[in-house]
């Protein structure tokens, strides 16, 4: 089986929240897929409730293509402590950081239930699991975390 270079990461060695580089793919064509990590809770030591978790998924498919170009995808971790960030090309974990820093903010301030996409049978495959209220609040306690663009050092931007 192929390795993957996120089961080898040492998970009791970052400092979350953090945006992590994982891997760049280059294609035949020359173009660069970019996959980030966005730990947002530490390892093994906290997990943002589904619920809560599925909200935040909803609002940065929205808030990260907002702020940066190319974002093909953002997933949840099954562990519930972040999500993979998929993007065409390049960006700085720096940059990452300060969107979904931004994108945080906005959840944690300014959203409504009126901002959430994909609320309702026909546009969400388990429509009941929202919290906007649990979103608003494991937003507001990363935030105060401050997001470092450095998973080893808590380089806070």
């Amino acid at each position: 089986m192929a390795k993957v270079e996120s089961f080898t990461l040492d998970h009791t060695k970052v400092k979350a929240p953090y945006v992590r580089l994982i891997t760049e793919e280059h294609g035949e064509k020359g173009d660069i897929i970019s996959n980030y990590d966005l730990r947002l809770v530490q390892p093994n030591e906290n997990a943002i409730p589904t619920a809560g978790l599925h909200t935040i998924e909803h609002l940065l498919a929205g808030l990260l293509r907002d702020r940066l170009d190319g974002v093909i995808d953002c997933s949840p971790f099954g562990c519930r402590t972040g999500f993979h960030l998929i993007t065409w090309g390049q960006h700085s974990t720096t940059e990452v950081a300060k969107a979904l820093k931004g994108a945080l903010d906005d959840i944690a301030n300014k959203i409504t239930w009126d901002d959430v996409q994909g609320t309702d049978k026909y546009s969400c495959g388990n429509y009941r699991d929202h919290s906007l209220f649990s979103a608003k609040e494991w937003s507001k306690d990363i935030l105060a975390e401050g997001i470092s663009d450095d998973p080893f050092n808590r380089n806070v931007v």
